[in-house]
């Protein structure tokens, strides 16, 4: 039941993560129907392509074999030994065009589906491949019966369109039988390559639904629940609560480091409650004036604090307070859009300094 509803919930499509995990865990859509398939058409290439005439060099072998027996002599172990090597190797040149078939379409059908990728975790030994249980469970459920079912039509398919087809052969190979031997060949081999092509349509029609199904039913399989997303995404990109409160951290620090620049700042201009922006300037450093802090509200009301310990200035202009907030940030140089309202107010500094120097 709870495998059930488990199933249920998982109503998202899985993530490019979970897909990449699967393919690395060697999980992928393969259908072995289109082995199948390309298992019969290697078998029916070699019957048409390569059998004629390497059954005819393998009889003419025979032929002499039988016809000139004395050209090979068996008295001793090693002339039985080369007879036979030499039987083997005749016959191993007959089936090798067929090896060639098998093992080239067979891996030109895995290639198709999937690139082959070394798996460690396909050898792995794991229980439930051994366990009862997990095999019952496998036999009888969705999977299993998909199975049995392309089995069960592959078997009536072929077997209905093969009685079809080759009703009529039947009649001609009992005629053979009364004729000349040498016809029954070419009459068997004609009706293997009409069984065979029914065989290879059927394998095709089955290799083709195959494909659909089990690339279906893998992505269902690693279709994801909303939580598993969420977790995943927590892995991925972080906490978001972790992050929110790392950026809390970083956003008090750089608060902390700009309280401590405001004794630096040649003047503070004020909204004057809501907004302070605190400005140095001197010549020897840079061009133009520098925004060494900024606040609002609680902050604003730190900074003229600050400044009111250290005797620095304070202007109010609400106007110029507002935009340089929303315009400049901290430790950049103002814009040039600014430079004769500031220029007038650091005039004004300057200008209250210069008695104090006098009387010094």
């Amino acid at each position: 039941m709870s495998d059930d509803q488990d199933k249920d919930s998982k109503t998202e499509d899985p993530t490019g993560k979970k897909i990449q995990d699967a393919v690395t865990k060697g999980n992928l859509a393969i259908s072995s129907e289109v082995a199948i398939f390309a298992s019969a058409l290697a078998f029916y290439m070699f019957l048409v392509f390569f059998l004629p005439k390497n059954s005819a060099h393998l009889a003419e072998v025979l032929k002499s074999l039988l016809e000139h027996p004395e050209q090979w002599r068996v008295e001793t172990s090693s002339d039985l030994v080369s007879l036979c090597g030499y039987l083997l190797m005749q016959s191993a040149l007959f089936m090798l065009p067929a090896a060639i078939l098998f093992m080239s379409l067979g891996m030109l059908a895995s290639v198709g589906q999937h690139m082959p990728s070394f798996v460690l975790e396909r050898i792995r030994p794991q229980w439930n491949r051994i366990s009862p249980m997990s095999g019952f469970k496998r036999i009888f459920s969705v999977n299993g019966l998909v199975h049995f079912g392309k089995s069960l039509v592959k078997i009536v398919a072929a077997g209905v369109i093969m009685y079809f087809v080759l009703q009529n052969e039947y009649f001609k190979l009992l005629d053979s039988m009364y004729s000349d031997p040498q016809t029954v060949f070419p009459i068997l081999v004609r009706i293997i390559k009409k069984m065979v092509i029914v065989v290879l349509a059927c394998a095709f029609l089955v290799a083709a639904a195959d494909i659909f199904w089990t690339r279906h039913q893998w992505f269902s399989n690693l279709k994801m629940t909303k939580q598993e997303i969420k977790d995943e995404m927590k892995q991925s990109q972080g906490d978001p609560f972790v992050k929110a409160r790392q950026r809390s951290i970083a956003r008090d620090r750089s608060r902390r480091r700009m309280i401590n620049n405001v004794p630096r700042a040649t003047l503070i201009i004020t909204n004057p409650t809501h907004f302070a922006v605190a400005l140095r300037y001197v010549a020897q450093e840079s061009e133009a004036p520098v925004v060494v802090a900024k606040g609002q509200d609680l902050v604003a009301l730190k900074i003229r604090e600050i400044a009111q310990e250290h005797g620095i200035p304070i202007f109010e202009d609400p106007p110029l307070a507002r935009s340089m907030f929303a315009q400049v940030s901290v430790d950049s140089v103002i814009p040039s859009v600014f430079y004769k309202a500031v220029a007038e107010l650091i005039h004004r500094v300057y200008s209250a300094r210069r008695p104090n120097k006098r009387m010094r």
